[in-house]
């Protein structure tokens, strides 16, 4: 009997030390300082251009907070259809990934497009391409070749 006795005595003394823990008051956490956010502001239009041998390539766009790149592109290679058109895509790291919407001999088409950038420079990239859905898209990106031949300058927009 006297076991049970203390063992009850035991449970309430446990019970009302845990009721009185509940009743005290909460434990102030002080949040760290938040990290100072890194703020990309956009860039506004950049323009870049390659001239070889009479051929030209002429790209604009606009880079937003969110790294997405709206712009147009421009490609007049010498013996091959002259094609221009719109550039929708995205800033990965350093590299600018985006489709490119053009009209050729009066067919539109769409194409993905890499670019390189390094300093005041974008630089062309190929790989092996699949085409689906009406889209010529790169097989894989990681195994992009870009070829310092097909650099893009930096230049003064022009004003349209």
């Amino acid at each position: 009997m006297k076991k049970v006795l203390t063992l009850t005595a035991l449970v309430f003394t446990v019970l009302i030390s845990c009721k009185k823990a509940t009743e005290t008051e909460p434990i102030q956490i002080t949040p760290s300082p938040p990290k100072k956010a890194e703020i990309v502001e956009p860039a506004g239009d950049q323009c870049y251009e390659w001239r070889s041998n009479g051929s030209i390539m002429e790209m604009s766009f606009n880079v937003n907070s969110h790294q997405e790149v709206n712009g147009k592109l421009k490609v007049d290679i010498v013996g091959k259809d002259k094609n221009e058109g719109t550039l929708i895509g995205n800033m990965k790291g350093d590299t600018l990934i985006a489709d490119y919407t053009f009209n050729s001999e009066g067919v539109s088409s769409v194409r993905e497009v890499a670019f390189l950038k390094r300093e005041n420079t974008f630089i062309e990239g190929y790989g092996d391409v699949v085409s689906a859905n009406d889209k010529v898209t790169f097989k894989d990106k990681t195994k992009l070749k870009f070829d310092p031949k097909n650099t893009l300058t930096k230049v003064d927009c022009k004003v349209e």
